[in-house]
């Protein structure tokens, strides 16, 4: 371990307190100390109700969650803070599209195109919003490489056509997909398009209006921050446009016995008290991301795919799901084990204290596309090292052996 290595690892408490190897990082990031004290600083501190209260305590708390929107515009390359919305997460960040824009313009005969790629947040809420209305849910499928023909694409997107939705990088593959030429098909034929950002941007620089995407969602703890809080970036004009998806406190402007007006956006999406103690720790994840920076971020991560890819291409048995070059997997590494369960994989590992994840990752329809019915994975982040790949290569290769095959 180098000393910077060591150096990085120091500012994650986790990290000091037990001894672990942590490659389960899609499925979420640990916590810098710096995220946790801008936390623990905002409640023990500057805790109030934000845009509630004329006193200095309460105007502090509203400062401090609309510069964390600012920063989460700046950061996704927003043209207006005002195109964020805070959620609990990017789940709801999807189903506020679709309870939204989807029922304001979504209706019978319509069709929405989903990749065969997605998560299942970017799935469901497109199943049950054609199965209210009426319309059709076509499938865009992918290679067994896990790319993406963008002439496809154009074959599946007519005058019907009303959403598309696809990810920015695949939590099975870890391959980043051409959202903005995808994006330029859906515009051909006046669709919106919908990109689901929870594995690209905590770990690639994103600029939401060079991709051109209508509707950007994304989760604060795969990238450092607290549970709990997530965004969704909109462009102003399809916002505007669309009906509030909850109703209660601090999302209306005036409100009689009879009948109610909104707040503007993105308040008329925010209804209750806000987890500003969230947005807090957003802020602060995003402050030490520019801290540690891109440069430092993608080569790290990239090392470490490399090595790992590398290793376990020349292990008997195992196979990568996906491109077959390192490059095709943005941090992630799925695989299977020739008669091996990938429940078993994942417990000898932990045996280990070593982190993976087994199962269907909650992509039930591109495993069933694949062929196959679960998998495990591995997915890393710039805190990870080369010592810990070679210990998660090393257990790996001794996995058949400890279930009973001779190799």
């Amino acid at each position: 371990m180098t000393d910077r290595d060591r150096e990085i690892q120091a500012e994650f408490p986790l990290f000091a307190n037990r001894r672990l190897v942590y490659l389960d990082n899609s499925a979420t990031s640990q916590k810098p100390q710096c995220v946790i004290d801008a936390v623990n600083d905002y409640y023990q501190k500057n805790n109030a109700n934000p845009m509630r209260g004329l006193y200095p305590l309460s105007l502090d708390a509203t400062e401090s969650y609309e510069e964390a929107r600012q920063l989460t515009a700046e950061w996704i390359g927003a043209a207006l803070a005002e195109e964020i919305v805070f959620t609990r997460n990017a789940s709801e960040s999807l189903n506020l599209i679709a309870y939204t824009y989807g029922e304001a313009f979504v209706k019978e005969g319509d069709e929405i195109v989903v990749s065969i790629a997605e998560h299942h947040s970017n799935f469901l809420p497109w199943q049950q919003l054609a199965k209210r209305k009426g319309a059709v849910v076509r499938f865009y499928e992918c290679e067994p490489d896990g790319s993406f023909s963008l002439d496809r694409l154009r074959e599946l997107v007519n005058e019907r056509t009303k959403l598309v939705a696809v990810t920015q990088v695949s939590n099975l593959f870890g391959r980043e997909n051409d959202i903005k030429g995808m994006a330029k098909i859906a515009h051909e034929k006046e669709a919106v398009f919908v990109a689901d950002g929870a594995q690209s941007v905590p770990h690639i620089p994103v600029n939401v209006q060079e991709l051109d995407v209508d509707f950007l969602a994304f989760s604060g703890h795969k990238m450092y921050a607290p549970m709990g809080i997530g965004a969704l970036y909109g462009k102003m004009e399809l916002l505007e446009k669309m009906p509030p998806f909850l109703y209660g406190g601090e999302m209306i402007e005036t409100v009689t016995k009879e009948r109610a007006t909104f707040a503007e956006v993105p308040h008329k999406f925010e209804a209750g008290t806000v987890n500003a103690g969230g947005a807090v720790g957003l802020a602060a994840a995003i402050r030490y991301m520019k801290r540690i920076g891109w440069d430092e971020m993608l080569a790290r991560e990239k090392a470490l795919t490399k090595l790992a890819f590398e290793e376990m291409t020349k292990i008997p048995h195992v196979h990568v799901i996906g491109g077959d070059k390192a490059e095709d997997h943005l941090g992630i590494l799925t695989f299977t084990i020739d008669g091996v369960h990938p429940h078993d994989v994942a417990a000898v590992f932990a045996d280990a204290g070593i982190c993976i994840r087994a199962g269907h990752h909650c992509a039930q329809p591109l495993h069933k596309h694949l062929g196959i019915m679960s998998s495990s994975r591995a997915s890393f982040a710039f805190y990870n090292t080369e010592e810990e790949i070679m210990e998660f290569i090393a257990c790996l290769k001794k996995i058949r052996r400890e279930m009973g095959y001779a190799e």
